[in-house]
């Protein structure tokens, strides 16, 4: 499910949905071939394992939330966009995203240039938009773009197009950056969550493309999510035996597959039209119609599900959340 409950038996990175990355996006800015648009969806609003109801406290104010910018191509970070949140006794949260380069970017912490201080999060379908300079920054619950038949697939693959995330909400974090920001040319992209709650920062989960998660299981999927993409190497047999079992593959077939799926880098290139995988990914791209060909060997093809008809055509381009959340009755 796209990058959704990617902690274990489906359940959320270290038992917090607020820690749990969902989709990673990349495009140019539609009207403005100058800038583009980053987002960055984390905490779903149901869960699986346990099922129901997530918290209404969007982000978790002991996190860092996270956007990593290779420019280089060696899968370490060379810029980061780091977000924190702060809550307030009423449960209101506000945002501070810097931007780390170098040494700063690749390492763990929350150093940086501050770009915007104090923005206010937003958990109803109000649209507060924070503006620095050249850069534009959202942060709240948005309608979840990701569409994809859950059932179908827990069916053994016997899609009937009924979308689950039709009415689901997730947090975003929306970045509209100059393109002179990303480096010069194509760069790699993925985003993390760190997770401080015991007292020093430990990485959650991280990704880039999309439904890279079934692959994983037990201790490879914890050893995954708290990998950095430049070790990825190492997770290219667990992912050809994955391939082998679900879509019958030979084993050198499966390897060579599995090959193409790691490191897990969305390639992005801001000066070249947006689509998935080979160069960034909008809010329309069929992922899992990409996904089901290579998973189950050709035998599958589509899950007949399209794109949400909620999108907006401007910043922050996720459509309005289903469910308006007031501040007041966010719990702890």
């Amino acid at each position: 499910m796209s990058h959704h409950y990617s902690g274990p038996d489906f359940g959320f990175p270290h038992g917090d949905a607020r820690l749990d990355f969902t989709d990673l996006y990349a495009f140019p800015k539609p009207g403005d071939a100058s800038k583009s648009i980053l987002i960055m969806n984390v905490h779903p609003s149901a869960g699986v394992n346990p099922p129901g109801p997530t918290t209404d406290v969007a982000f978790s104010p002991e996190a860092i939330y996270e956007l990593r910018i290779d420019t280089n191509g060696d899968n370490v970070a060379d810029i980061a966009y780091r977000v924190r949140f702060t809550s307030s006794a009423d449960g209101a949260q506000t945002a501070t995203l810097r931007r780390a380069e170098g040494a700063q970017a690749a390492g763990i912490g929350e150093e940086g240039q501050v770009i915007v201080n104090g923005a206010p999060v937003s958990t109803g379908t109000e649209t507060q938009v924070a503006e620095a300079g050249d850069y534009r920054f959202f942060a709240g619950w948005r309608g979840d773009p990701f569409f994809f038949d859950v059932n179908g697939a827990l069916n053994n693959l016997q899609f009937t197009g009924d979308d689950y995330f039709a009415d689901k909400d997730v947090c975003s974090i929306v970045l509209e950056v100059p393109n002179s920001a990303l480096g010069s040319g194509k760069v790699g992209l993925w985003a993390r969550t760190l997770d401080g709650t015991s007292g020093k920062w430990v990485q959650a989960d991280r990704g880039a493309r999309s439904n890279q998660t079934p692959f994983l299981a037990g201790e490879q999927n914890a050893a995954y999510l708290a990998a950095e993409p430049a070790g990825d190497a190492r997770f290219i047999p667990v992912f050809a035996h994955a391939l082998e079992h679900a879509g019958g593959y030979t084993p050198a077939e499966a390897t060579r597959v599995a090959g193409t799926l790691l490191p897990d880098v969305l390639p992005y290139d801001p000066t070249k039209p947006a689509v998935y995988p080979t160069n960034g990914r909008t809010l329309t791209d069929d992922v899992v119609d990409f996904f089901l060909p290579l998973l189950s060997n050709g035998k599958v093809t589509q899950d007949n599900v399209g794109p949400h008809k909620d999108l907006l055509t401007q910043f922050p381009y996720l459509g309005a959340p289903h469910q308006a959340r007031a501040t007041e009755r966010v719990a702890a």
